[in-house]
């Protein structure tokens, strides 16, 4: 099992300093993965859904701050040597693909192949709008076309495309990553369209368990949706064991006594959970530590890698 943490995207605890602090000592205690999220601008106002709570609001873009997320994780390649950098997720159709896979492979080059590209098709049609790309109700083939341009730039000496939104060829595309056949790919989203599109082209499944729409907080939630990434999977002619599934927790807490959901309670049985879910198949989960406070953000990551961590890697042993 490996473990990993959000990075703070906006406030004081996004400050240059505290980003180094946090992702430095997330790399000390042995997380192998850092996170950071994908706006480039935020509406006034917006009809849109948020997939991700209860009500449908999107409570922590008040303010409009969302730093980039492929600037931030190049400028804190330079001050870590292990953790691995994830956009996640990086919305797909925000970007003209080439100029896109120039920047990851660009990251990976400069992290020494640190690289793990996180990926989503977007749930905010009015950004879409903003940013003036393909219409959001076209965001799935757009999202599937860009990771077969992304593949073919990074791996092809000679490439070419012809596609429904981009087409090239006669071109020279350098450097590439220096992951080969190219760095890993983390599939996110919960829906069949999402699944169906991990098992095409993910190296993982990445799901986080805060869609109301598409719960996945309990082990038995969890082990139909693998089951049937699995079969889907098989369908196309991979091997399921060779996806991975990037599991994500939306809310936990080291608090004895007051047991409520997986991922709650005591240490020991935070663990157990951990546990439980790895013998389903999740061979990664990320915890979000991210708080106002950076020094209580920095405490929670050591109490759970104090705490929690050892006593997953006993069970497992």
């Amino acid at each position: 099992m490996r473990f990993g943490m959000g990075l703070p995207g906006q406030g004081e605890s996004a400050s240059p300093e505290n980003q180094i602090k946090v992702i430095q000592k997330a790399e000390v205690l042995g997380f192998e993965y850092a996170l950071i999220g994908d706006h480039i601008v935020i509406p006034k106002s917006f009809g849109s859904t948020y997939p991700y709570s209860q009500t449908g609001e999107f409570t922590s873009a008040t303010s409009g701050e969302c730093l980039d997320q492929l600037m931030l994780l190049s400028f804190l390649a330079g001050s870590t040597s292990s953790i691995r950098l994830v956009p996640s997720v990086m919305i797909v159709p925000h970007r003209n693909p080439i100029v896109a896979a120039k920047q990851l492979a660009t990251l990976d080059v400069l992290s020494k192949g640190r690289l793990t590209l996180g990926v989503g098709a977007g749930w905010l049609k009015e950004e879409f709008d903003a940013l003036g790309i393909p219409p959001f109700e076209r965001r799935g083939s757009v999202t599937n076309e860009y990771l077969d341009i992304f593949k073919e730039l990074w791996s092809s000496d000679n490439p070419t495309f012809q596609g429904e939104y981009c087409s090239f060829s006669d071109i020279m595309f350098e450097p590439k990553p220096i992951q080969k056949p190219h760095p890993p790919i983390w599939i996110g989203g919960e829906s069949k369209p999402a699944m169906r599109r991990a098992a095409r082209y993910g190296t993982a499944w990445h799901p986080l368990n805060a869609n109301p729409r598409y719960p996945l907080t309990t082990a038995a939630q969890l082990e139909t949706s693998i089951t049937w990434l699995r079969n889907y999977s098989e369908t196309l002619g991979r091997n399921p064991l060779n996806i991975d599934v990037s599991y994500r927790v939306s809310k936990h807490s080291i608090d004895p006594g007051n047991r409520r959901t997986a991922f709650t309670g005591t240490p020991n049985e935070i663990a157990e959970d951990i546990v439980e879910f790895k013998n389903l198949g999740v061979t990664d989960m990320i915890f979000d530590f991210r708080n106002d406070d950076i020094t209580l953000m920095i405490n929670l990551m050591e109490l759970f890698a104090a705490e929690v961590i050892p006593l997953v890697r006993k069970a497992l042993n």
